[in-house]
């Protein structure tokens, strides 16, 4: 359903991307194209600040102001944005889409509804039907001609995605007059269906068969949506349903209905190519509707994914204690230290989390992930270990617990307990490849179940034939094998995927000088010293490349013999 609802959405809608501008004075150019470098880059604060100066020194430069308006917009300043739209919309001969929709959204918020009519009539083509159609129901609400909300809606028909949110809208404009029984006809949808599209539509259907005393349907509504209990958000919906204090606040006006559809828009164009268009509208939302905690979290989210972790760590504090999204809040928080290279802060927030939340296996579960991430491999086993242990029946996706946990162990000498992590992962996932390969590997490094092992890797690779790593595993375990001539290819297609990785090239020339490729395979361990091989493996390397791949061998063995017979 989503990809069927974000490819209506495709379209871009208004026009962000940077634009281009003849500019002659020195001080000028030095502002614009400082401020382009940093919008290009993402930093919307230097951005801002440098379109900003560029304006003082041409304050008509349209073009300037054009991507001064994104600057401000995409870092939240609202007020300023809106300034330059409204000298934007003003301005002969300039047709802004973007600055438009500026207009639109601060007379939406201003409750100049009828200014905001005229402004779509006047811009309707800047925008695909479907939104334009949900910005129209919505605006003829706070109009308060019903009539024409009904007419906008019921007439956006094709294609199917465009009528089921339509008829979604119509719901909720529904409820927010009070007309919770056509509202809960439509939610129920009919043989296509229902109209439960999003996690809000949900609570919005919840809340209504609430008001029509159907509380008994609500819960088993919610209880089907909070697995396990993991949205305490929906658990305190749930909770004030069945003690009765539940009251219809989902979305109860015009501003609220907009805001549904830009954070709804803003959802669906999240992917990588669609980022700075989606936090555009989710500014939106969140300046229509600044309590709605989902677009905070989004908009954190969005400004992480495109490397503004400041911003994003700013942004995530907004989220409250009492609030049930404050987990969600501080995790998200944390992975933006980490990502901030700031990991001893992280771990900081999820220790505080373990003494707030500490019921909640996700909270041990991210803390180990930063721990084992900084190689603090023990703590990170024993936070792992308690989530396991708050796991009653573990299911298909607590593989990844499993597989940690196993990496820790390994990693402290602990094979034993290691092997049966993998093992219990893997009934859990059966060949989940990144769990076939890291075992599988392992079994070669310790000589171990080595057949068992070249099937794992295998079927690993089988699943990600570009996976450069596994490539690498699969010639390792034949050279072990003593398979050498069939250990070139894989060898070598894992050093084309991994150039610059030192173990991968040390292993390919391994495998060459085992194939009487002796020059290659110097040339090869020279490239892993390039690479900058951990110690022990660089005292190893160059004793190689001073004495040959057999001498190491034959002096190894040796004194594994010795060992064996002590």
């Amino acid at each position: 359903m989503k990809n069927r609802i974000k490819s209506a959405l495709l379209a871009t809608t208004v026009a962000v991307g940077l634009l281009g501008a003849p500019i002659y004075a020195d001080g000028l150019t030095s502002d614009y194209l400082s401020g382009s470098v940093a919008a290009m880059r993402g930093d919307f604060p230097a951005a801002a600040k440098f379109f900003g100066q560029a304006l003082k020194r041409d304050p008509n430069n349209t073009y300037i102001k054009q991507n001064a308006m994104l600057a401000a917009l995409s870092l939240g300043d609202m007020s300023t944005a809106e300034r330059y739209a409204y000298d934007l919309s003003e301005t002969e001969n300039t047709n802004s889409g973007l600055a438009n929709l500026v207009v639109y959204m601060d007379q939406i918020k201003s409750e100049k509804f009828d200014d905001a009519a005229a402004n779509l009539d006047a811009n309707k083509g800047n925008y695909i039907p479907l939104i334009a159609g949900l910005m129209r129901g919505w605006t003829e609400l706070g109009r308060g001609k019903m009539s024409a909300v009904f007419e906008t809606l019921d007439g956006m028909t094709e294609p199917p995605t465009v009528e089921l949110f339509a008829q979604y809208h119509k719901a909720l404009v529904l409820a927010a007059v009070g007309d919770f029984e056509t509202a809960d006809k439509i939610l129920q949808g009919d043989e296509r269906g229902n109209l439960r599209l999003t996690r809000g539509s949900l609570i919005a259907h919840a809340q209504i068969m609430a008001e029509l005393d159907r509380k008994d349907e609500a819960l088993r509504l919610l209880d089907a949506a909070i697995l396990g209990g993991q949205d305490s958000e929906l658990s305190t919906l749930r909770d004030a349903i069945a003690n009765g204090t539940s009251q219809y606040d989902y979305i109860t006006n015009a501003q609220q209905g907009i805001a549904e559809v830009m954070f709804t828009v803003a959802s669906l164009l999240s992917s990588p190519d669609d980022q700075q268009t989606s936090l555009l509208y989710a500014r939106f939302a969140s300046d229509l509707r600044p309590e709605d905690i989902e677009t905070t979290l989004l908009i954190s989210e969005l400004l992480r994914d495109q490397g503004q972790y400041e911003l994003a760590i700013e942004n995530y504090t907004k989220v409250a204690p009492s609030s049930g999204h404050f987990l969600d809040a501080e995790i998200g928080r944390a992975d933006a230290l980490v990502q901030a290279d700031k990991a001893d802060a992280a771990i900081e927030v999820l220790r505080g989390l373990t003494r707030t939340h500490g019921d909640n296996p996700r909270v041990h579960m991210s803390l180990g992930d930063v721990l084992r991430g900084v190689q603090k491999y023990s703590g990170a086993r024993d936070a792992y270990d308690k989530a396991i242990s708050m796991i009653d029946e573990p299911a298909r996706n607590h593989w990844f617990l499993f597989y940690a946990t196993g990496i820790c162990n390994e990693r402290l000498d602990n094979w034993p307990r290691a092997e049966m992590n993998f093992r219990r992962a893997l009934e859990l996932a059966p060949n989940q490849p990144l769990v076939l390969n890291y075992l599988g590997y392992s079994l070669v490094e310790k000589r171990q179940n080595l057949t068992e092992a070249q099937t794992m890797i295998e079927t690993a690779l089988a699943a990600q034939p570009n996976n450069g790593a596994i490539a690498d595993s699969l010639g390792w375990v034949l050279y072990r094998l003593g398979k050498f001539d069939e250990a070139v290819a894989p060898m070598e297609k894992a050093v084309q995927l991994e150039a610059n990785d030192p173990v991968v090239n040390d292993h390919l020339g391994d495998v060459y000088w085992m194939v009487g490729r002796k020059r290659e395979a110097e040339f090869q361990w020279r490239r892993a010293i390039s690479f900058h091989p951990d110690e022990a493996d660089l005292a190893r390397i160059r004793r190689k490349l001073e004495f040959g791949l057999d001498v190491i061998l034959a002096e190894e063995a040796k004194m594994e013999a010795q060992i064996g017979a002590q």
